[in-house]
């Protein structure tokens, strides 16, 4: 197991082979993913048996795993693919939006598919003029008896073209303001599905976030939660599990790159050019080191918090709350991308630099340059100041 094996809950252990299976499947295809732009299939359908339906309650069919398991998976798929570790946690950030707020026939209908690994779910909340802040929308649902009609365009969907499922924000019927917003499932027979554009970005290239156009006609249940609140789904569920799943995909791509690296100055090709008592290569490996403990010790105790509130059904919504969870996302982003930099730096040319070496640092590099950007730290630090202004006391989550 090559993510907190001796601590893995039994969940994680009993996963474990499939879990291996994944990480060699995405290994085996990273570099021909990121050079062709295109979403690994081959992963998703080893993800599929038994991954996809990870955060799907036993009586549901699942394993009823919990945030923990969530970033176990994820940093170990971290290590081999960024990008597949985005799209995985991103899809169990969909399955707890269902698991805790979809009504009893929608949950009832559409759990036991994902817990049998037929249901992929991409997110659907990016608009033009909005980029993806959450709690706002500006395309309308329309509605007839028993009926919503869909018509979204969104910029950015992570790995939509391969979606079984789509959780999508729009304005709610009758909505008065942008921030009376609701969140619909659609299954993608229920959509008309168009690509309008094309993905050739710097990293994250394997997610193959195409602009989509989403068109059709869902049944009125298949609303989550209660029309026009969404902003309670995002605040309790969307919001918590994306920085903790996205830190764990962040950190387990950064992990996996300090890895290759020591294995290359220890004992691999690059072992005999390296003086491993230089002084300067030495502190860069501290420096990255303390780097990801940080991140490390910060997810795991951000994770305690979003687990107490999922079995207390505590609101997170309190300031010093979202601001740790902001400060995860923020400092895992960071420190993650300048650990793999510093590594760079510390091997050198040959091993830091170049696409085929045995470090994947390059590759690495440019998929953590997105992390800053994926719901940009800027937006976060001017909600953090104002959140900051209502805890004078500065107490601590």
């Amino acid at each position: 197991m090559t993510a907190r094996a001796a601590t893995a809950s039994a969940l994680v252990r009993e996963l474990e082979g499939d879990i291996a299976e994944a990480c060699a499947v995405a290994e085996k295809h990273a570099a021909q993913s990121d050079e062709t732009a295109e979403f690994p299939v081959a992963v998703l359908n080893a993800l599929r048996p038994r991954l996809l339906g990870l955060m799907v309650p036993t009586r549901h069919g699942g394993p009823g795993g919990d945030v923990n398991d969530l970033i176990d998976v994820t940093i170990a798929l971290g290590r081999a693919d960024m990008s597949v570790a985005m799209v995985f946690a991103m899809h169990c950030q969909q399955v707890a939006g269902i698991v805790d707020h979809a009504g009893e026939r929608l949950a009832d209908e559409l759990l036991p598919r994902i817990a049998a690994g037929e249901m992929y779910l991409a997110s659907v909340t990016t608009e033009e003029g909005k980029g993806g802040h959450l709690l706002t929308a500006q395309a309308q649902l329309a509605s007839e008896p028993g009926w919503l009609t869909v018509d979204r365009f969104a910029p950015v969907v992570t790995g939509g073209l391969h979606a079984d499922g789509y959780l999508i924000t729009m304005r709610s019927p009758g909505a008065r303001s942008d921030g009376e917003v609701s969140l619909v499932f659609a299954a993608r027979d229920q959509l008309e599905v168009t690509p309008c554009g094309g993905w050739n970005p710097m990293g994250m290239r394997a997610s193959q976030s195409v602009p989509l156009r989403l068109t059709g006609r869902v049944p009125e249940h298949q609303v989550v939660g209660a029309h026009g609140r969404f902003r309670e789904i995002a605040v309790n569920t969307f919001g918590p599990l994306a920085h903790v799943g996205w830190s764990a995909a962040w950190l387990g791509t950064a992990s996996g790159a300090l890895a290759r690296a020591l294995s290359v100055l220890r004992g691999g090709p690059g072992r005999r050019r390296a003086d491993l008592t230089s002084e300067l290569l030495l502190t860069r490996l501290s420096t990255a080191r303390q780097r990801l403990d940080t991140v490390h010790a910060m997810l795991r105790h951000t994770a305690a918090l979003v687990a107490r509130g999922a079995d207390s059904g505590t609101d997170l919504s309190h300031p010093r709350q979202q601001l740790l969870l902001n400060a995860l996302k923020i400092t895992a982003s960071e420190q993650c991308h300048l650990a793999v930099d510093d590594l760079v730096t510390a091997v050198g040319l040959r091993h830091g630099y170049l696409k085929d070496s045995p470090t994947g640092l390059e590759r690495a590099l440019r998929d953590l340059r997105s992390a800053a950007l994926n719901y940009g730290n800027d937006r976060l630090h001017l909600a953090d100041g104002r959140l900051a202004l209502l805890d004078p006391e500065v107490r601590y989550a």
